[in-house]
Order: structure tokens, then C-alpha cells, then sequence
């Protein structure tokens, strides 16, 4: 597409967000491709401004020199509070859309079937992913702002990577249910380790509402194994032997 196109977007289109007068900033094209990158590879600002820094596949996207210093993250932001005022980023994607129809790469709208069940499916699960997750971090962060020797070996340097901060789940995480069952054996761990130090230590009301999800969305089968399930109809204790 670049080949084809040599961009999306030229700066002309964006001569009508910028003041005519004041030193020249950096290429308004350039700053959308990374917006577009950024979304599609789930980047932070700082991630996504080391990536034009450091990427041979970003400055080729955007047509910059091997040796270009990139940008500083701090740029994304301002772009992106101009691109949200007046419907800005409907006309841009809608630009884009026109450039690559009158280059032949993509033809006009047909009818298109698709699994919804799947898709939908699919999207619970990233949803429940992320519901146990940030439960599972929120009380976490609690019991180590009041009792922090209570997670004095339980949790090591994985549980830090896995819940020091919130979830980022991408565009397209893998395994979320293989996550999710994770998630849970992590939860019954902290959870049976309170109780085992007392009833009285896990009555923070994070931990609490943790405790009211896992006995809401998980169950033990027949043989003790821990699974997902939101509408089980013998619900069990997680922590339950």
C-alpha cells in the first residue's frame, strides 16, 4: 500500500487544524500513520514513539530517513485532541478509504457473511478476562497498602508481570480462556492464603467483591478442577476443597 499510495494522507489534508502562523511542527500525515499503528499494534505513546525511533517497518510507513530521530510521545497526545474535534476522524478515515478504492485496493461494498456466535463469544471472554484480572490486581494492591506481609510468599515476580499493572489485552490476545482459568487459580491461591491467616484478614472490600466474582463466575467440577462458567446451576465455593 505504501508502493501504491506512498501514504493515506498528505499534510495538505490537515491544513485546516494547524494555525497558518508559528514554526513548522512535524508532519501531520506522519503523526496519523503512527495513530493508526498505535491502535492496531496496542501501543502506549511511549511505546509507539520508541517503535517510530526504533522500527524499520514504522519508518517505512511513514516514509522517514533510517537515521530520523522520531518523535517525542508527548506529540500523540496533542494530535490526537485535534483529531477528535469537529468529526475529524470520520473525514479522515473516510479520505483513506476514497484513496485506496481509486488505487484498486479495495472494491466496492458486497454482502458478507460472518459468525457472529464467534464473534460475540469472543468478546465475552476478552470481557471476562479483564473483569477477573483487574479484580484480582485491585486486591492485590489493597492488601499490600494495608497488611503487606500477608503476600510474603505468595507473590513472586510473575504475579508483579501479570498484575503490577492494568490489563492490557492487545487487539487480539491469545488464549483468553486459558487466561482466564489462570486468573482464577491465582485468585483461589490469594484467597485461601488470606483465610489461612484468618476470616478478619480478607474483609477489605476488594477482596470481597474478588470473592463475590470468582463465586459468581466459577465453579469445581466433578473432579475438584476449577472452570468458568456465568450460569452454573450447583455453584460452589472457589475455595472449596
Amino acid at each position: 500500500m505504501r508502493d501504491l499510495l506512498d501514504g493515506l494522507w498528505r499534510d495538505e489534508d490537515f491544513t485546516a487544524w494547524y494555525p497558518r502562523d508559528g514554526r513548522p511542527g512535524l508532519s501531520p500525515a506522519q503523526l496519523a500513520t503512527v495513530c493508526v499503528l498505535q491502535f492496531l499494534l496496542g501501543l502506549s505513546d511511549r511505546q509507539a514513539a520508541e517503535a517510530v525511533r526504533c522500527r524499520i517497518d514504522f519508518k517505512y510507513a511513514m516514509a522517514m530517513e533510517l537515521e530520523d530521530p522520531g518523535l517525542h510521545h508527548s506529540v500523540l497526545t496533542d494530535f490526537r485532541d485535534r483529531l477528535a474535534e469537529d468529526g475529524r476522524a470520520d473525514r479522515l478515515l473516510d479520505l483513506a478509504l476514497m484513496r485506496r478504492k481509486e488505487a484498486g485496493l479495495v472494491r466496492e461494498r458486497t454482502m458478507q457473511r460472518t459468525d457472529s456466535t464467534h464473534v460475540l463469544a469472543a468478546v465475552r471472554d476478552l470481557t471476562c478476562l479483564e473483569l477477573i484480572a483487574e479484580a484480582l490486581r485491585a486486591a492485590l494492591e489493597e492488601i499490600a497498602g494495608i497488611s503487606p506481609h500477608l503476600l510474603d510468599g505468595l507473590v513472586d515476580e510473575d504475579w508483579g508481570l501479570r498484575y503490577g499493572r492494568p490489563v492490557r489485552l492487545g487487539k487480539n490476545p491469545t488464549k483468553p480462556m486459558t487466561r482466564i482459568l489462570a486468573t482464577g487459580h491465582d485468585a483461589v491461591r490469594l484467597l485461601e492464603h488470606l483465610y489461612r491467616h484468618g476470616a478478619d484478614r480478607a474483609s477489605g472490600p476488594r477482596v470481597q467483591a474478588l470473592l463475590q466474582i470468582m463465586m459468581q463466575n466459577y465453579h469445581r467440577d466433578a473432579a475438584g478442577r476449577l472452570r468458568w462458567c456465568s450460569a452454573h446451576p450447583h455453584r460452589v465455593h472457589p475455595c472449596s476443597p
